[in-house]
């Protein structure tokens, strides 16, 4: 069984690096491995604070700044992060980083770490790729929000939160379009891709590790499902 978790690089490294939570997530998906001997895991990894920081330098800097440049710097972070999730697995992981998921056509070792691509695509996109390529039928989004909202809860107070919602209600939400840094809960192009495949998306906060460990094990969860 192949098991898809996106890892928003705001719980990598929110500014700096979050050792704690690494190691802990680093226990927990040892525990799955040793205790599952079909379980394998797909994580790719988002860019988190360092990307936006230097994106945020670039267009203070440059007096004439382009989405393409900011995007190449974002996913520079995306795989500075996976090399060090690759390094945190050790053994488990025997494959350089997948840094372009339209070529990754094996999957030897236990884990596979995989980062940005190119301009574009966010790692969310990545993941929905790597989904489809190793036939994964979930991707698992872990971010900095507990679920999907009506809206964003910072600016209206009235948002609401969702514990399921289809595709075509989704895509509504967050648009079709893709920006460098644009803060949602899965990204447009992923998320276009992802109805196209009937792809179970789940959303959930990344820190709260006893609640991946119920949503790996099947049992009740807090968060939002897409699709």
């Amino acid at each position: 069984m192949v098991t898809v978790i996106s890892l928003g690089g705001s719980i990598v490294a929110p500014e700096s690096v979050d050792i704690p939570f690494l190691k802990e997530f680093h226990l927990l998906i040892n525990d799955f491995l040793d205790r599952e001997e079909n379980r394998r895991f797909i994580l790719v990894v988002g860019g988190g604070g360092p990307a936006r920081t230097w994106q945020n330098a670039y267009r203070e800097i440059s007096s004439s700044t382009k989405d393409e440049e900011a995007d190449w710097i974002g996913v520079m972070a995306t795989r500075l992060n996976a090399q060090l999730i690759k390094a945190i697995m050790g053994d488990h992981c025997t494959q350089p980083v997948i840094t372009d998921p339209s070529q990754a056509d094996a999957f030897s070792g236990r884990v596979l770490c995989a980062a940005g691509w190119k301009p574009g695509f966010s790692s969310d996109y990545d993941a929905v790729l790597l989904a489809e390529q190793f036939q994964a039928n979930m991707v698992i989004n872990l971010s900095n929000i507990k679920k999907v909202y009506t809206d964003d809860p910072k600016k209206n107070p009235e948002a609401k939160p969702i514990d399921a919602i289809s595709w075509e209600d989704f895509r509504v939400l967050v648009g079709d379009e893709w920006t460098p840094g644009k803060n949602v809960p899965f990204d447009p192009v992923a998320s276009r891709h992802g109805a196209k495949l009937g792809l179970k998306v789940i959303c959930a906060a990344g820190r709260d590790l006893p609640n991946l460990r119920m949503i790996l094990e099947g049992k009740p969860f807090e968060g939002t499902i897409i699709g």
